[in-house]
């Protein structure tokens, strides 16, 4: 850090020595942070449709969110904006890399690399493909604009929702910059600086840096550490070339690196006595937090959960005006390599001793763009668009040293409360005399420590788009616009993975006859489930008949005397059904894994699609414009890169009956999905611009589908990937400002949402056709004022702001699979199966009141003070729930941040 910010200095003095030897030709704008009084409401420029226009002018419903509002609201990532954006939603899950983003209640992504996000990010113009790229610090922002609904006309096949685009500033040929420092609670240290001026007449600069460390505010009993904490750096240089008024080149390049504990997850609900799993981790030492005080900020866990993400890249921007056209060219590399560990029981039993992802990603991107810039009836842009990603992921989920004694009471209580009681030692017993003739065969292998899933997944993703728009003035205040873009993109994905845990490959149901005895046809030796007298017996193809027993030292012992007669066989699978035993499959949730590509899966999906634009937009007055649009979107498939990614039901009806296939045949292979197909979505939208001044007030009406949604729901164990059927949103949105005073600017901002699906049969809790999703609020508010008073005549003022945001009430998630109720030996579905599952999610609803503030006194020579507090009200809520893993009945979920605030001070120059 201590060369980093040398570095600057040293960069500081240089350009300073330059900037006093020479008369500077090309001067340009001060930069938005050495100058915060710059355009404001509806004046501001944005480049929402790749050409700078005002916010009044450009009729798309975009949010702005300017330097000096990020400044004032202490707004350090792109996590923070929601909170002055009311239809944008951001949550940090389960590691620092992964973030949800939600535009309009639509977006997905984080949790599964293969799955790229609904709402494209975009910095300085280059496409970030997954949200562990964009979870850093700010850097030196000018604007962050959002741009609600489908903007895949323009912005390429991963904007069917929305896109969130982060422009710095540009570096300037006059020397400024400023430097902040920031204390705060939990020891919360933050610096940050840029330095901009210029090297010679036709060269420019600018290096920027920050730091940011703030201890952890949950106490981890278990590992002796603090976690949710921050520690994080990055820095950022930029070289700007301007040999002509004709042409600019910029150079960018950045390096950030992020080190910190995070994320503690606290329980919600504790299984109940039946299910008993909460109660074993109990049993076994295993401290869990108190569900019914969630916030108390203590989690007690064998391992702190890490995180090391290194972001780094390079990008270039060429623009060249020809006359009235103008060519841009960006080129951009992008890495992302990102570590994790997690203790994911989240309890101090040791039950899953690792959960590490090393996890490396590769982008490559190239736009080209022609546009024109005259004051001719009709503009034009023309442009291409190239992507090529390589994704490598290594994951180790291993289990610890008290697994086995865990299974083993869960296993003694289920098989009691069914009658038939057995310990795992006996069950290993039983089932290695079945298969081997030896009872001590599969002793001790269940469940072993350090045994688990070794993952390993590759995806390639290349993909290239077309793209079109022209705006023709039909007559005087009306433009009519029109939009066209393809798409093609091709993923080859392949899978080297691996299950090593011994119980989870037992093919149980293959032990059994259900409903029969030895006289009326179970002929083949093996233990059997006769349902009509509702014990464990046995089929003896020879000598005596044997009593029913569900004593299993009992069958031990005849097995043992009557070795000659037992041995033979197990029952076929085609004849077997599901005894008692077969309930314990719930613990094989490490089953073994079918690799691709195989011969009958190729691990390839490719396809290509058209995306269109359609625009009116008329300026009723010189102070309101109205527009009415129609626009598509799409998102490409998504890859699930996780061990529930499974054949399809047809795959693996092919594999098992086709006698060609059978190599592929794994023990308990079920079927899943691969990958989810693409997202179609659309919008019909009309709004509204006015601009009066001393207020302005923007309007959105609209009505948006996406057909296909990629669903991505945690199990409890892993992710189930689907396609959602269709899912729409009629919704309304106001953004205004009133300054009426000098000193006085109010804003606001209200998004009203009524979601449903309209079709969702493949759930992972039954049919939601005609359900409301979750994670979705109703009503979104955010209102801020800023009061700035002049103090003397000397150019002092003392600034305060305040923003509220508020979310009504929503459900997280539409259900928790784990607490589907099946019968617990056949795995049935029970009547109402899915009822508890749902509402156990929907009766956990998050509510948002979140008020932040800051007074800041800023002097005219550039120095200024301040005192600041986010969650001001200490507000805490569940982020999100989620089935606790291997603890079937007990419930989890990511507690919110408490009240932080601090003093900063900052020098502009």
């Amino acid at each position: 850090m201590k060369s980093l910010l040398g570095s600057a200095a040293v960069l500081g003095l240089s350009v300073s020595g330059l900037a006093r030897a020479q008369e500077v030709a090309q001067e340009e704008a001060q930069p938005a942070a050495d100058n915060p009084e710059e355009a404001t409401g509806n004046e501001i420029v944005v480049t929402a449709t790749k050409r700078e226009q005002t916010l009044q002018d450009v009729p798309v419903a975009v949010s702005v969110t300017t330097a000096e509002t990020i400044e004032r609201a202490h707004i350090r990532d792109i996590r923070d904006l929601s909170t002055v954006v009311p239809s944008l939603r951001v949550n940090q899950l389960q590691s620092s890399a992964n973030t949800n983003f939600y535009i309009r209640g639509f977006g997905n992504g984080a949790n599964n690399a293969g799955i790229e996000p609904s709402v494209g990010l975009f910095v300085d113009g280059v496409y970030r493909s997954r949200s562990a790229s964009m979870i850093a610090d700010l850097p030196d922002v000018s604007r962050i604009e959002v741009l609600r609904g489908p903007q895949s006309t323009l912005f390429g096949k991963n904007a069917s929702a929305g896109v969130i685009s982060l422009v710095t500033r540009e570096p300037q040929f006059t020397l400024g910059g400023n430097v902040e420092a920031s204390y705060g609670n939990f020891n919360a240290v933050l610096l940050k600086g840029v330095v901009t001026g210029p090297l010679s007449e036709t060269v420019a600069a600018s290096i920027a840096g920050g730091y940011n460390r703030r201890d952890g505010y949950v106490t981890d009993t278990g590992s002796g550490t603090k976690t949710n904490e921050r520690n994080r750096w990055f820095v950022r240089g930029q070289l700007l070339f301007k040999p002509s008024s004709d042409l600019k080149v910029r150079l960018i390049g950045d390096y950030g690196r992020i080190d910190e504990l995070c994320c503690a997850v606290v329980n919600l609900q504790r299984s109940s006595p039946t299910q008993g799993s909460s109660q074993v981790v109990q049993a076994l030492g295993g401290q869990l937090s108190d569900p019914a005080n969630p916030f108390a900020d203590t989690v007690a866990y064998n391992i702190p959960s890490s995180n090391k993400i290194d972001n780094y890249g390079a990008s270039g921007q060429i623009d060249y005006r020809m006359g009235p056209l103008k060519l841009t060219s960006i080129t951009a590399y992008r890495k992302t390599h990102a570590i994790t560990n997690q203790d994911s029981d989240f309890s101090k039993a040791d039950l899953l001793g690792r959960n590490y992802q090393d996890l490396n990603i590769d982008t490559f991107t190239q736009e080209l763009r022609l546009s024109t810039d005259w004051d001719g009836p009709v503009n034009a842009l023309l442009g291409a668009f190239y992507f090529n990603e390589k994704i490598n992921q290594h994951n180790e989920l291993y289990l610890g040293t008290q697994f086995r004694s865990y299974a083993d009471q869960l296993i003694t209580g289920l098989s009691t409360s069914l009658g038939a009681p057995f310990t795992l030692a006996q069950v290993e017993q039983i089932l290695g005399n079945a298969s081997t003739g030896n009872p001590a065969a599969y002793v001790g292998k269940s469940f072993a420590p350090g045994t688990g899933f070794t993952e390993n997944y590759h995806l390639a993703d290349e993909s290239y788009s077309i793209f079109s728009q022209v705006d023709f003035e039909v007559a005087p205040r009306l433009t009519v616009t029109g939009g066209l873009n393809y798409t093609h993109d091709s993923k080859t994905f392949q899978t080297n993975s691996l299950s090593t845990e011994f119980f989870s490959a037992l093919p149980l149901s293959s032990y059994y006859c259900s409903g029969v005895t030895p006289a009326n046809g179970c002929t083949a030796k093996g233990i059997y489930y006769d349902n009509t007298v509702n014990t464990v017996a046995f089929n003896i193809a020879s000598g005596p008949a044997f009593a029913n027993s569900a004593n299993p030292l009992t069958v031990l012992q005849w097995i043992g005397a009557n070795q000659a007669t037992y041995l033979g066989g197990i029952v076929p699978a085609a004849q077997a059904t599901v005894p008692k035993l077969q309930a314990l499959s719930a613990l094989q949730f490490l089953p073994p894994f079918l690799n691709l590509p195989n011969a009958v899966e190729n691990g390839k999906v490719k396809g290509g699609h058209w995306n269109y634009t359609a625009r009116l937009a008329y300026d009723l007055t010189d102070q309101i414009n109205l527009y009415a649009s129609y626009a598509t979107g799409y998102k490409a498939a998504s890859v699930n890169l996780s061990r529930d990614s499974r054949p399809t039901a047809g795959d693996l009806t092919t594999i098992m009956t086709n006698s060609a296939y059978t190599a592929l045949r794994l023990n308990n292979l079920s079927a899943g999905s691969r990958y989810a197909g693409p997202e179609d979505s659309q919008v019909f939208e009309a709004g509204m611009k006015a601009n009066w001044g001393i207020a302005t007030l923007n309007l959105a009406v609209f009505k948006q589908t996406i057909k296909g949604f990629q669903s991505n729901l945690f199990t409890g164990t892993g992710f189930v990937l689907v396609n959602a059927g269709k899912q729409s949103t009629f919704g309304i949105e106001f953004e205004g400002m009133v300054k009426p005073s000098e000193e006085l600017t109010i804003t606001a901002g209200v998004t009203y949402l009524d979601p449903k699906y309209d079709s969702f049969v493949l759930s992972g809790v039954g049919d939601l056709t005609g359900t409301r999703p979750a994670g979705i609020s109703p009503l979104s508010a955010t209102i801020g004022g800023e009061w700035k008073q002049p103090v003397g005549d000397g150019g002092d003022h003392l600034i305060l702001h305040a923003d509220f945001h508020y979310e009504a009430p929503f459900a997280l998630v539409e259900g928790l699979p784990n607490l589907i109720r099946k019968d617990p030996v056949t795995g049935a579905l029970l009547p109402n199966p899915y009822a508890d599952a749902i509402a156990a999610s929907t009766s956990r609803k998050q509510e948002i009141n979140l008020l932040n503030a800051s007074l800041t006194y800023a002097m005219a020579n550039g120095i200024e003070v301040a005192v600041w507090g986010r969650n001001v009200l200490n507000n805490r809520t569940i982020l999100q729930i989620f089935d606790s893993p291997v603890q079937v009945g007990s419930i989890s979920g990511y507690p919110s941040e408490p009240r932080t605030y601090g003093v900063s001070a900052r020098y502009r120059f």
